[in-house]
């Protein structure tokens, strides 16, 4: 996929699954729901960015190894797949301000219906609730180091 088909897609998609390096050496994957914000400095991007429980074992396996594989995948049938691998250096984030401000954007987005722009604004009780949780979670910053991606749909039926 070109640069603007990975843009494009990441903005469609919902859900990444993020695979860790656990305690024992075997990958630890785990489903996330993410935000893209542009990256620093003009470096290339978008930039995902998810948050977490901060005791969770895919922080203590960041902490340990902060390198995480992230897939974002869709379609049902062979020639219908889609998607995008990052190899990513992670940042975990523990500044309450910036994990609650990543919470409001996450929630803002899922409270919209898919291909629909992020709700404006969240009802009082969901954004009490965001920063309630904000405390418990730390924000995740992916910083892409590889990228692979493949659409099959451009394959025309020939495999």
């Amino acid at each position: 996929m070109s640069e603007e088909e990975v843009a494009s897609f990441l903005g469609e998609e919902r859900t990444l699954t993020c695979a860790t390096s656990g305690p024992r050496g075997w990958p630890h994957l785990m489903p996330l729901w993410y935000v893209l914000r542009d990256a620093p400095g003009g470096e290339p991007g978008p930039r995902m960015w998810s948050w977490t429980y901060g005791v969770s074992q895919k922080v203590r396996n960041m902490e340990r190894d902060p390198r995480a594989t992230l897939q974002i995948e869709a379609g049902e049938q062979y020639q219908e797949l889609r998607g995008v691998m990052l190899e990513c250096q992670v940042a975990v984030h523990r500044d309450l301000d910036v994990v609650k401000t990543l919470g409001h954007e996450i929630f803002a987005r899922y409270a919209s219906p898919r291909g629909q722009p992020p709700a404006e604004g969240l009802p009082a009780e969901v954004g009490e609730m965001v920063d309630k949780q904000a405390a418990k979670r730390v924000a995740l910053e992916f910083v892409e180091l590889r990228r692979v991606s493949w659409d099959h749909r451009k394959l025309s039926g020939i495999y």
